[in-house]
């Protein structure tokens, strides 16, 4: 039975709890539902930068209110388009002369011979079914010839898209040069001085050796100039203040004479997986006079038809529908290539991106290129485009009229949504997102009722935001609360909510910015404290998929799969290699929370006889781990891994734990009394003198035993109280200044792992020791991003991962709360 948890008070419309909440974040949650609609800010002022799909490229959401004739913007940075001067491969198809050996050292000059070089398609890359041509060396040098007529663009810049480390040079000169971190998508690099000076009528030539140092590769160049169409400069209105809550990300402005009050309001509330599956958020405006004068008001919101294509350059058709009750508009791409593409750094292309509003508003909506409808609004145009539009970079825009404004504030609300068609294939079969599953609901219908429901699902969301803000404040204060309320909507939206042909619920995870696997036993296991303390049937939602693998014989071996494929395609692993210790623990202890969660051993009775195939794996296999992969993969393999060992025996005896519950006496007695042994040997073998070591027999070394916080959450007292206390002692005295190494071997951390590792502790004070450096990590980090959980502890950089569900392991102190409560509360009834 899914647990209720939302205890629904009064609170009015208001867009601002009483309660204060997270200010500062490394990017702010606008639109936060799946992995494909997940959109942005990447700065603390909301006119600062384009918004922008977690991967990075850009999907413009824009705000201008016009107060008594003068426009302001108060959302999204102007929309730069560019002209093309030599197209890039998103746009038109080219070839390059290439080689993969070092050539002579004048191989970048204008008038090198390249003629010897192989000629190849464009992009160049490691994704097959993307790549013009294949590259999977670790050195490329490419030279593209291109020719300029009389006139010579004044403005030129670099368009590129590259993995990793570049140079680029322009007849010769040097126009880009990086080395690090890629961006995944198309840049534009301004190109000056004598570089722009060496165009010149006739052939001109751009070079470039680019070096894969790890993970993909890719590389695609043009050149573009300056849209003569790019927006004017138009007033920016004041940002008073922002707020992060739970389900809504809250801004305030002054625009002259008047205030704005604008929510993104995502109601991802887990007691109603038909509201949570909903792919639709809600824009609220308030505005009120501010200077006791009258003031007529307008407000443009215009969404970016890049909203619903993978690159900039795919065609998309745009059309105005009727609804009855809603002013709807619709685009998506001309191709719709449903379930086509998978893989990591992609958007989706297929479906409709629908901005719809209450007719009752008598808002005014209409269709026009992105860098026209800042002018169309200001200039009070009433021409509006009743005809399917086809082509690139079109807004829908719409216009929210409130009239004469005075002191007393008016509202209006607009909802942003999704239609995806077709959201999953699992194993052949295509699957359609959770909410059509009456088979009855279309889209249309589902956004009349969700227009219905504003009023009720508003205050739902502003109860549950206070609500779980204020139980994690209770658990573990102020500063684990903002990491709580950061963490939320992010880690559920890394997630499809789907049905399997047997009817079961599939919470299908995508391993975002890693490798983009789909159902990856490895995310589960971190992210399962927050869906095991507010909606269990979620965290069987993300076990099923797994125990259908294994059951259905389609994966044969005696421990689970890594994954169930690449995302959206769920059609079986796809990762390179097994992590055997890894996930059977993983599956089993999960498995066993998820009991503890529903209060009986059902879900563990139904998969019993596989949860004892793994379970007998680890009592051969798991105690002293060979050479081989954990979650923290990154990290490369290691042997005898001391707190693999722990994971694998903290599952034995949770599976020993489950049989008890069961009234499996005899396997209860065998796996718990083996689970016991295990723990002393472990403690013996991983004895390091004032702490336990990384691995078996490596001495002067340390990692964080994050394992085994389950030991502790679940009651299984494998471990004595001792191995806690010293672990925590000898950690305190290793933080840096944003966190706790993960282990020895390097400075960076995971933050989910340090949280884990919080619980451990046995007094507030540690545990705050703890989480003050990542919560500062959270406030200060110069990645803007959405929150990566893999940082430096040193200089609170950005590892890699972003946008990740293992988040939701932030929620772990809360859930070890809700379970003390629990526990109290059922000894006073005795």
């Amino acid at each position: 039975m899914i647990r209720q948890i939302l205890t629904f008070i009064t609170v009015g419309l208001t867009l601002v709890s009483a309660q204060a909440q997270q200010s500062k974040a490394p990017a702010y949650p606008l639109i936060t539902h799946d992995p494909y609609f997940s959109i942005w800010s990447t700065t603390d002022q909301l006119t600062q930068s384009a918004t922008s799909h977690w991967t990075g490229a850009e999907q413009a959401l824009s705000g201008l209110i016009q107060v008594d004739g003068k426009s302001y913007n108060f959302m999204g940075h102007a929309e730069r388009t560019y002209k093309t001067i030599l197209a890039a491969a998103d746009e038109k198809p080219y070839t390059l002369r290439y080689t993969e050996t070092a050539p002579k050292s004048n191989w970048n000059d204008l008038n090198f011979d390249a003629s010897s070089w192989k000629s190849g398609a464009a992009p160049f890359g490691d994704r097959p079914h993307e790549a013009g041509t294949e590259w999977k060396s670790k050195h490329l040098w490419v030279v593209r010839d291109f020719q300029l007529g009389a006139e010579i663009p004044k403005v030129l810049y670099l368009k590129i898209n590259h993995d990793d480390n570049v140079e680029v040079y322009l007849n010769g000169q040097e126009v880009f040069k990086k080395a690090g971190f890629t961006e995944g998508k198309y840049v534009y690099v301004p190109i000056k001085g004598v570089a722009l000076k060496s165009l010149k009528k006739g052939n001109n030539v751009l070079a470039v050796h680019i070096e894969n140092t790890a993970g993909g590769q890719w590389l695609d160049v043009g050149l573009s100039t300056d849209d003569p169409a790019n927006n004017p400069k138009i007033a920016l209105a004041t940002q008073t203040s922002r707020m992060v809550k739970a389900t809504q990300t809250t801004y305030s402005f002054k625009a002259g004479g008047v205030d704005l009050e604008l929510a993104f309001t995502s109601p991802l509330l887990m007691d109603n997986l038909d509201l949570i599956s909903r792919p639709v958020s809600y824009l609220t405006y308030r505005v009120k006079s501010n200077d006791k004068k009258k003031h007529q008001v307008k407000i443009l919101f215009a969404a970016s038809s890049d909203l619903a294509v993978h690159t900039p350059a795919q065609e998309i058709e745009a059309q105005l529908l009727k609804v009855p009750g809603l002013s709807v508009l619709k685009a998506g791409t001309t191709s719709q290539p449903v379930l086509q593409k998978s893989g990591d750094n992609v958007r989706i292309d297929w479906g409709y991106v629908y901005v719809a509003v209450p007719q009752s508003q008598k808002s005014t909506q209409f269709i026009a290129r992105s860098s026209a409808s800042p002018a169309l609004f200001q200039s009070g145009s009433k021409a509006i485009n009743t005809n399917t539009v086809k082509g690139t970079k079109y807004a829908l825009n719409t216009v929210l009229d409130f009239g004469q404004v005075e002191d007393k504030a008016k509202q209006q609300f607009v909802m942003l949504a999704y239609e995806d068609l077709e959201s999953i294939q699992y194993f052949g079969r295509n699957l359609k997102a959770y909410w059509t599953n009456d088979g009855k609901t279309t889209f249309a219908s589902m956004l009349q009722k969700s227009a219905n429901e504003y009023a009720q699902i508003l205050e739902k969301c502003n109860a549950f935001d206070t609500q779980m803000y204020t139980a994690a404040v209770k658990s573990g204060g102020e500063k684990y609360a903002g990491l709580c309320v950061l963490a939320y909507r992010q880690a559920i939206s890394a997630h499809k909510l789907v049905k399997s042909p047997k009817g079961e619920l599939l919470f299908m995870s995508k391993e975002n910015y890693s490798n983009g696997s789909i159902y990856t036993v490895d995310l589960t296991y971190p992210s399962a404290p927050l869906f095991l303390a507010y909606n269990p049937e979620l965290v069987k939602g993300l076990l099923n998929g797994m125990f259908e693998y294994s059951e259905s014989g389609r994966w044969k071996k005696p421990y689970p799969a890594h994954d169930l494929g690449t995302y959206p395609l769920a059609n079986g692993q796809t990762y390179g290699e097994d992590m055997p210790v890894e996930e059977a623990g993983n599956m089993i202890i999960i498995t066993a929370a998820t009991v503890k969660a529903e209060g009986n051993p059902a879900y563990a009775r139904k998969h019993w006889a596989t949860l004892t195939t793994w379970a007998e794996y680890l009592s051969k296999e798991g105690f002293d781990p060979g050479n081989q992969l954990c979650t923290d993969d990154f990290a490369g393999h290691l042997n005898r891994n001391a707190n693999l060992s722990a994971k694998a025996i903290v599952a034995l005896g949770s599976y020993g734990w489950m049989a008890h519950q069961m009234g499996e006496t005899a396997a209860a007695e065998k796996y718990t009394s083996m689970a016991k042994e295990m723990a002393k040997k472990w403690m013996e073998l991983a004895d390091d003198g004032d702490h336990y070591s990384l691995a078996f027999g490596q001495k002067d070394t340390w990692s964080q035993k994050y394992n085994l916080v389950w030991d502790k959450l679940l009651d299984l007292d494998l471990f004595p109280k001792t191995v806690y206390e010293k672990e925590v002692k000898y950690y305190l005295g290793k933080q840096n200044k944003y966190g706790l190494p993960l282990d020895s071997r390097k400075s960076y951390t995971k933050s989910d792992w340090v949280i884990w590792t919080s619980v451990l502790a046995d007094n507030r004070a540690d545990f705050d020791a703890f989480i003050d450096p990542i919560y500062l990590y959270a406030v200060e980090t110069p990645s803007r991003s959405p929150l990566s959980d893999w940082h430096g502890t040193t200089d609170a950089l950005r590892q890699n991962f972003t946008a990740r569900s293992v988040v939701g392991g932030y929620f772990i102190k809360l859930l070890e709360s809700q379970w003390n409560q629990q526990k109290e509360g059922h000894n006073n009834t005795k």
